[in-house]
């Protein structure tokens, strides 16, 4: 793993994300996401911009022992430059989206990312 690695496709920014958090590399998931990007997290906030989002998972990954476990994608939706990805999380409550952008150079970035979105009543 790589934090030079770049999403060559939307599905690869959730694989390389699983990677760096098990990393323990906040810097590495910054580099997923667009300067102005937003992070729906921690429930209830919104985390907003790259180095607002690489000092929350900073302090999240720091001195904890957290294993994010690959969830299969599910299809994404592509028009243009923009992308909707999605996984369904193991635990099959809630969802997790992210709408992502391609970049001049033909890499994929997250724009919006909504990790965890729980339906009310579940």
């Amino acid at each position: 793993m790589s934090q030079t690695e770049k999403a060559r496709k939307p599905e690869d920014l959730t694989r390389l994300f699983v990677e760096r958090a098990n990393a323990g590399d906040a810097d590495g998931i910054a580099a997923l996401y667009e300067e102005n990007s937003v992070m729906a997290y921690p429930p209830g906030t919104q985390t907003v911009g790259r180095e607002a989002i690489r000092a929350f998972w900073a302090e999240a990954l720091s001195g904890q022992a957290v294993r994010f476990e690959p969830e299969p994608p599910l299809p994404t939706l592509i028009s243009g430059d923009i992308a909707l990805t999605s996984t369904p999380p193991k635990d099959r409550v809630g969802a997790r989206a992210q709408v992502v952008r391609r970049q001049p150079d033909g890499t994929w970035l997250r724009l919006l990312d909504q990790p965890e979105f729980v339906t009310p009543g579940s």
